[in-house]
């Protein structure tokens, strides 16, 4: 059964970065802002986007940060991982054996991590090359939305 965002998902995003979601049928927007760096962006969540390439009755989930100088966009997010001691949620999409994972601060902050082998993240890390590092940490807590990496 494909991911869907709900209600009670929305709240918990909500709670993690410290903003209410403006709120329509299937979309959430989060604008976050951050005195001291005066950073800023916003985050949608569309859930149960429709497009040609799906069956019917399938959707797909879309998250998307608008910065002032960037647009970053996750297609089929396949779920996602708030952390309010770090402030920040980790959208992932994953699809077979690579992962996706967009990360969003509550300090207004982001990180992308693209086709990222889904191997990198149960690997043992001081082995990586440094430029590995960053993306199969980041990525490597998301094992627990999938139970059978590695």
């Amino acid at each position: 059964m494909p991911f869907t965002f709900t209600d009670a998902d929305i709240e918990r995003i909500e709670k993690v970065l410290g903003v209410k979601a403006k709120k329509d049928s299937s979309m959430a927007r989060f604008e976050l802002s951050d005195e001291e760096t005066g950073r800023r962006v916003t985050l949608e969540i569309h859930s149960k986007v429709t497009s040609p390439g799906l069956s019917e009755g399938d959707h797909t989930n879309l998250v998307s940060v608008y910065a002032p100088a960037s647009f970053l966009q996750l297609q089929g997010c396949t779920g996602f991982i708030g952390s309010e001691d770090l402030g920040e949620v980790l959208f992932v999409a994953r699809s077979g054996d690579t992962a996706n994972g967009l990360v969003v601060e509550r300090q207004a902050g982001c990180s992308l991590y693209a086709n990222v082998d889904t191997k990198l993240l149960s690997t043992d890390f001081t082995q990586l090359p440094p430029e590995l590092i960053m993306s199969s940490v980041a990525l490597s807590v998301t094992e627990e939305l999938f139970g059978d990496l590695g």
